[in-house]
């Protein structure tokens, strides 16, 4: 059953709108977060672990959200995660307590993933084998515009007050109209494809998966702690959200150039470049600091637009080695390093904060960096890598996301259109139909049935 491109076009819009909001949301709410425990005095080490908890709570989400949309459907599904994550963000600034932050920071991430899961689900359910290429690449700019939109949204009240809170959960309600209004039908949840253990993901592309898990820690570590980073430098209001949002801007900017590069010097190359380009932004940062802000600006974009471009480059790098069937399940492992990346990038980026001063969350990316250049070089120089005319197509994604937007990676060759069940189109499937469960019948009065 063909589906009306302008139906198709008005339902997508919609589906980014609500995307868009939920995104910036909840950028500002860490980076919120973040400063508000920093003017509060608590160590770094501390602000660090709650940091984290964020990312504990979205791979954890990822994991055990998909029941829940099952039982209960997309539209209430994303109604219940967003009311809760509302609740959660409202309650931050009733009582600034490091226990109680973490514990709310966990179920926000568990929310976000669950609202990511749902947007994703309806926005592949959208895709055709012609335009989900297209389509991925819409998500990934919109996700990083989004991001940069919640960075500069900082600057518009004092975080101590309770106005920029109230501002993230109006966006987070907001996120549920566009969502709500829609009249698309109700997609299945499709990770479909080929199983892959981790193991054979690492042997088939260790590179890879070292780049997905050092750019998860250089992200999750500076996200959370570049605005306490700025803070204890000096840099506060309008120009720590430009600050945080040049970063977010630049992560955007160096996706299309780092594919290109891959695709015509090689994958492994590309991150020995990109690892080494971020060490030397970094160690400069470490070095002189907020002596020149204009200076601190440019080089830490440069070194976040490098760890943010690791990534899609490592999973480029692992599609290379493994047959198309396996493109949704490296995609999900590849999720996995990078979301463990951004659990221990915060604590161990803050702890070094701790032990050196400022400086010291840089010095560890450095570090960080510098490892993974050293690794994927040694391996350039000793191991033969995939002939340049035997590497696929390089794809830009954002590892911001949940297994389920996988499914429009043009590399997965098992992608099949999803068409609904006759006679289901004039009825409200948000409560005939459960998510990846079996199609409804349809009885001879055209009423569904199970």
């Amino acid at each position: 059953m063909a589906r009306p491109l302008l139906a198709i076009v008005v339902s997508v819009v919609a589906l980014f709108v609500s995307l868009a909001l939920l995104v910036t949301g909840s950028t500002l709410l860490g980076t919120l977060s973040a400063v508000r425990m920093g003017l509060e005095g608590m160590p770094a080490t501390t602000i660090g672990v709650v940091m984290a908890a964020h990312a504990i709570g979205f791979v954890t989400g990822t994991l055990y959200a998909v029941p829940v949309i099952r039982r209960v459907g997309h539209i209430r599904a994303f109604a219940a995660f967003a009311g809760l994550a509302c609740v959660v963000t409202l309650a931050h600034p009733l009582h600034v307590d490091a226990a109680l932050w973490f514990g709310l920071r966990v179920v926000l991430g568990f929310c976000v993933a669950g609202m990511l899961m749902v947007v994703e689900s309806w926005i592949s359910d959208r895709a055709t084998p012609d335009n989900r290429g297209a389509l991925l690449g819409a998500y990934t700019f919109n996700f990083y515009l989004a991001s940069a939109a919640g960075q500069f949204l900082f600057a518009l009240a004092e975080p101590v007050s309770f106005v920029p809170f109230s501002v993230v959960a109006m966006l987070m309600v907001l996120s549920l109209v566009p969502l709500c209004l829609t009249d698309a039908q109700v997609p299945v949840l499709n990770t479909r494809g080929a199983r892959l253990r981790f193991r054979e993901l690492v042997a088939a592309s260790p590179s890879g998966v070292s780049a997905a898990l050092t750019g998860g820690v250089v992200l999750g570590a500076f996200l959370a702690m570049g605005p306490v980073y700025a803070l204890r430098v000096g840099i506060e209001g309008g120009e720590l959200a430009a600050y945080m949002g040049v970063a977010s801007l630049s992560a955007m900017l160096m996706q299309w150039p780092a594919g290109w590069a891959s695709d015509i010097y090689g994958r492994r190359r590309v991150l020995v470049g990109l690892a080494a380009l971020g060490t030397l932004a970094a160690s400069m940062v470490a070095l002189f600091g907020a002596t020149f802000v204009p200076a601190l600006f440019v080089l830490t974009g440069v070194m976040v637009a490098a760890g943010a471009s690791l990534y899609p480059v490592g999973l480029a790098n692992a599609n290379d080695h493994l047959h198309s069937d396996h493109a949704v399940a490296a995609s999900s492992g590849m999720l996995r390093c990078y979301g463990i990346g951004t659990i221990i990038g915060p604590i161990a980026g803050a702890a070094m904060m701790g032990l050196l001063g400022p400086a010291g969350l840089f010095a560890f990316l450095g570090v960080c960096l510098l490892l993974l250049a050293l690794l994927v070089y040694y391996r350039v120089s000793y191991i033969p890598g995939v002939p340049l005319a035997e590497q696929g197509d390089y794809v830009s994604v954002t590892p911001v996301s949940t297994p389920v937007i996988n499914t429009l990676d043009p590399r997965n060759e098992d992608f099949e259109e999803w068409e609904p069940t006759a006679g289901v189109e004039d009825h409200d499937v948000a409560d005939a139909l459960e998510l990846g469960g079996d199609d409804p019948e349809v009885d001879d009065n055209g009423d569904l049935s199970r």
